[in-house]
């Protein structure tokens, strides 16, 4: 563990603008899906993460030709959905994104995989790309549902797949599955959830036809602030199918650009603009959610790049109200909760968040984690077994924060912080480098300027 970090509160306005790093769930979909891909691409805008660092080292373990071009940029020849075996286990690292769109990838080759990864993501459930995966005929074997999982590849057979939770991770791996299988196949999730993949397999050829049941079949609206259709969402593809490489830009991580979002809103004649941020609206739910509390945000859509929208936020300080997140906006702010409840515990009233159960297998258990450092923080709050009751007030500081290897615990720490009364010292503060390496020095820039 790293020495801890002490980060006190904001002398001044947050002011100037930040870029953030390359999305990640596009970074990856950008990689694995341009090394199944005929031809050659080249991909901008790949975050410095460790996430993506081990999927780049996993396709190159299959045979699939990375150069890298400098920071951020990589040319890939793809296999045409042809792999080579690997000499050994591929290390996932902590990122499940690769670990579980591998699955559905390798489950159509012709040999064995053995997938590993960290101490914390070897605690995260496997069975749910398992079990869906089973139903295409393939075999994968997870030790107690967990890494590491062998995967030995087979012919694959069509499915009509029925996910009891909505996963983006886990739809695309059914849908990798899918395009390795004759005939026609079709996964559908309760709700819909992050469609970044079939935005970009539509964009490399990839013939797929989407079903928003619950709207009527009209589809999602490309506007931040509006919310996704609700009720069930079906993608059927007929395999097998190879996509045509894609050259693209990854658009800037709504998810890393939260943390700043936040912290303009909370500290006091702020003025912050995020530039090249994705604005897909199935990302876009914290966004709504700050809004419905008050703050002052404004989203301008400026470009697409591979069907993907991008644009500027201009956030404001603004004071803020608790409320009642309404739950068919939990999926589209699952990873921006742990700093949305630090902008709650800074609000007046109660915010009331529940049907978030899954924050509890993310890189930890999230929901206990967030209300053991709002309370640390001298915050009032009730914990349930899907979310959590957060009572605003002043949020002290004095203490020292252990993130315990989760990256958005450290940096809602270190957000939490600038609108504290008392310094906060957060501990282990290079985890961060898992989706924001720099994260720090950025926010003391804007801190300072």
């Amino acid at each position: 563990m790293s020495a801890g970090l002490v980060v006190r509160p904001a002398a001044g306005p947050l002011a100037g603008t930040v870029i953030p790093p390359g999305d990640k769930s596009i970074a990856h979909r950008a990689i694995l899906f341009n090394a199944a891909a005929e031809g050659e691409s080249r991909v901008e805008g790949i975050p410095g993460s460790e996430d993506l660092a081990s999927t780049l080292r996993a396709v190159s373990a299959f045979g699939v030709e990375v150069k890298r071009e400098g920071d951020g940029i990589a040319r890939l020849r793809g296999r045409a959905m042809a792999f080579s075996e690997a000499p050994g286990p591929i290390d996932c690292g902590n990122s499940g994104t690769t670990s579980r769109l591998l699955a559905g990838l390798l489950a159509g080759q012709d040999f064995e995989t053995v997938l590993t990864g960290d101490a914390s993501l070897s605690r995260r459930p496997m069975r749910r790309v398992v079990d869906p995966l089973a139903g295409f005929g393939a075999s994968l074997t997870a030790a107690d549902g967990c890494l590491p999982l062998v995967i030995r590849g087979t012919q694959l057979v069509p499915a009509r797949c029925r996910l009891p939770v909505a996963s983006a991770q886990v739809k695309t791996a059914v849908l990798l599955a899918a395009m390795q299988a004759t005939g026609e196949s079709t996964v559908t999730e309760p709700s819909l959830s992050r469609d970044h993949s079939e935005i970009m397999l539509a964009a490399m050829g990839v013939d797929l036809e989407r079903d928003f049941g619950g709207s009527g079949g009209q589809g999602l609206v490309a506007d931040p602030f509006v919310i996704p259709p609700g009720g069930e969402h079906a993608v059927s593809l007929s395999g097998p199918r190879v996509p045509t490489s894609l050259d693209l830009r990854v658009c800037g991580d709504i998810s890393s650009a939260a943390f700043f979002v936040v912290a303009a809103v909370l500290v006091p004649g702020s003025v912050l603009r995020l530039r090249g941020v994705c604005l897909n609206p199935t990302r876009t739910g914290f966004l709504r959610v700050l809004r419905s509390m008050g703050a002052d945000i404004e989203a301008v859509v400026e470009g697409e790049s591979a069907g993907e929208c991008y644009g500027t936020l201009t956030v404001r300080s603004s004071g803020l109200v608790g409320v009642d997140l309404a739950e068919e906006e939990v999926p589209f702010t699952i990873d921006e909760l742990p700093v949305l409840a630090v902008a709650a515990a800074h609000a007046d009233g109660v915010t009331r968040i529940r049907g978030a159960a899954e924050l509890r297998i993310k890189e930890g258990d999230r929901v206990r984690a967030v209300c053991v450092m709002l309370s640390a923080l001298g915050i009032k709050v009730a914990e349930h077994d899907d979310g959590m009751d957060i009572y605003g007030g002043t949020i002290r500081g004095g203490v020292e924060v252990d993130p315990a290897g989760d990256h958005r615990i450290a940096m809602s720490a270190a957000v939490a912080a600038l609108a504290a009364e008392q310094a906060v010292t957060v501990l282990d503060p290079r985890v961060a480098d898992v989706s924001f390496p720099g994260f720090f020095k950025e926010l003391e820039r804007v801190s300072s300027s």
